[in-house]
């Protein structure tokens, strides 16, 4: 089916193409996707960029390489959900990026991080193994 009759898969592609383009480090198709007066709440550290300038620059001026490695986007209407993982200088972090949709523009973004940690030893009777393929952060 053409994602232009199908405004989820259209959705889909542009969060795609968003998250292709900071791999990319190509600021102005990766921010293409948000809304002039979007905004972005870090709630970790307590942030919250008003504007897609302000959400442009303040990402345009990360010191660190970063690589984006997208595990799934999962939505409908105007919620949709990324799991990525984020490569700080060659370290990974675990992020979930919740975005809100308008007319296909991003109004509102929060995104977590959270660091990888080693399982507990306890819980090892109970759980299996997370496929390599599936982890994408080894």
């Amino acid at each position: 089916m053409n994602s232009s009759n199908d405004p989820a898969a259209e959705i889909r592609s542009r969060i795609q193409r968003h998250w292709e383009a900071s791999e990319r480090g190509d600021v102005d198709a990766e921010h293409a996707i948000y809304a002039p007066n979007a905004i972005l709440d870090y709630p970790q550290s307590g942030e919250r960029f008003s504007g897609r300038s302000k959400i442009q620059a303040q990402r345009g001026g990360h010191p660190a390489e970063r690589h984006f490695t997208i595990r799934r986007i999962q939505g409908a209407g105007d919620l949709w959900v990324s799991e990525c993982v984020i490569t700080y200088d060659g370290a990974p972090t675990y992020s979930v990026s919740i975005m809100e949709i308008t007319d296909g523009l991003v109004t509102h973004e929060t995104q977590y991080f959270a660091d990888p940690f080693p399982a507990a030893p306890g819980r090892a009777a109970l759980a299996e193994p997370i496929p390599a393929g599936d982890r994408q952060a080894d």
